[in-house]
């Protein structure tokens, strides 16, 4: 077998390939990573035939969609992943042939509903189930402490002991395990009384992923994240300086219509001279009202100057096409010393 392990911080994808028909899976691939599978996929000279995600990530980014557009592949899930880009759903027991290579799915919820472990004949690959001396939590969206316990002990923990094990997430640096060191190490198989094993699980008292809800958004509606939103909106918008901006203030002519993107109570804080306000939220219900003149040069603001972008973004499409954004935010045109005005909104 071919194999390749991806570290992306904690997360851990895995690509494996035939070395007979040079046929590979991608399994959990990450956001951030696409250009090192495809790197490695042509070093190596493996064609990718399925992408699989072992279960909806909280804590990282699903990569499966770009990669399967990229190479053609389907992407494959558990038949309860409620990602609509998935191509192929699995249900316990499915086989996929991969060349010479058989990976069969084991559904093995708890972590999530849709969790699911893939065994070859030397390894099992099996996501967020069963961690090196842990487990998955519980806690999260569609958790299920009793039926993790189903699909530890009844099923995964069944397996022949000597199987590798290679989980979807490790922070200890460690690559892999086996069956039997889990049995024999993991401390929270050492208890296999079932309420006492629903117990220690509800009351691990974990803190959330960091990129919780933007990380579920994305891989459960195959929508884009916000990073990738924030490019699109880069590059398709010009900026003008905060100095070109801050010389037509001194100038007491500004030129252009500048609209502050904040909520109010933000605006009302402190704003540049002269801005207009039109909260992000409102602009598509407004525009039309407050912006009559599709022809005239507009300037975006905010906090940091991402929503700004966006914003900006926005009155492009919409047929503004003079629509610029500020490049940075109030936050550092405060920190420059430039001047502000306080009061109503204009």
């Amino acid at each position: 077998m071919i194999f390749e392990q991806v570290a992306t911080g904690g997360c851990q994808s895995y690509l494996i390939g035939c070395p007979d028909t040079r046929a590979a899976v991608l399994i959990d691939p990450e956001l951030g990573q696409i250009d090192r599978y495809l790197g490695l996929t042509a070093r190596e000279g493996l064609r990718i035939r399925y992408v699989i995600d072992t279960h909806t990530h909280a804590d990282h980014f699903s990569a499966a969609r770009e990669i399967a557009s990229a190479t053609g592949a389907p992407v494959a899930a558990h038949r309860l992943s409620p990602a609509p880009y998935v191509d192929m759903r699995l249900d316990h027991g499915d086989m996929l042939l991969v060349g010479g290579l058989k990976l069969k799915a084991m559904h093995t919820p708890g972590h999530t509903r849709d969790s699911l472990c893939l065994v070859t004949a030397d390894r099992v690959f099996t996501g967020d189930t069963l961690l090196i001396e842990g487990t998955g939590r519980t806690d999260l969206p569609t958790g299920d402490p009793d039926a993790l316990y189903d699909s530890l002990f009844n099923h995964l923990l069944r397996l022949d002991p000597a199987l590798a094990v290679y989980p979807a997430h490790d922070y200890k640096g460690r690559s892999g395990s086996t069956i039997g060191h889990e049995i024999a190490a993991n401390p929270r198989l050492q208890n296999r009384d079932r309420a006492a094993f629903i117990e220690m699980m509800n009351h691990l008292n974990l803190s959330a992923p960091t990129h919780l809800t933007e990380a579920l958004r994305t891989n459960m509606s195959g929508g884009k994240t916000v990073a990738q939103l924030l490019a699109e909106a880069t590059a398709a918008t010009p900026f003008m300086a905060m100095t070109e901006l801050a010389d037509r203030v001194a100038s007491g002519d500004l030129g252009l219509i500048l609209l502050d993107v904040r909520e109010r109570d933000a605006y009302l804080a402190g704003h540049v001279p002269g801005a207009r306000h039109l909260p992000r939220g409102q602009l598509e219900l407004r525009v039309n009202s407050e912006l009559p003149d599709p022809t005239a040069r507009i300037l975006t603001c905010c906090e940091f100057g991402y929503i700004s972008t966006l914003a900006a973004q926005t009155l492009r499409t919409l047929g503004f096409r003079r629509a610029a954004a500020l490049d940075g935010g109030m936050k550092a045109w405060r920190e420059a010393g430039l001047p502000l005005d306080n009061g109503p909104a204009a």
